[in-house]
């Protein structure tokens, strides 16, 4: 059983480094993330049980719960870029590195 879930866990990691790689709106780059974080918490909830312990469960809801205060960020910070360019495509951000 723990082959399926680790299979499954590596289609999405790598459907979420694709979609983090070739996207361009930052939330489908957002959502890339989440994926990639979901993959690894399926991965070290199935290895957990697997092994009959409870350390990757505790360590996957650290990560949930990580997850969702970057959920609260993003959204913000998503509200103040689509404000000031009218766009949330990825290559108009490059204001972080510079005042212009």
């Amino acid at each position: 059983m723990l082959q399926e879930y680790m299979i499954l866990s590596i289609i999405l990691f790598c459907i979420g480094v694709v979609g983090l790689i070739s996207r361009r709106n930052i939330i489908v780059i957002y959502m890339s993330i989440e994926l990639l974080l979901n993959a690894v918490n399926l991965s070290l909830v199935a290895i957990s049980a697997d092994l009959a312990d409870t350390s990757g469960q505790v360590i996957s809801l650290i990560i949930i719960a990580i997850a969702a205060s970057e959920a609260a960020l993003f959204m913000s910070l998503f509200v103040v870029l689509f404000r000031n360019k009218s766009s949330l495509d990825a290559d108009l951000f490059d204001m972080l590195g510079s005042k212009k």
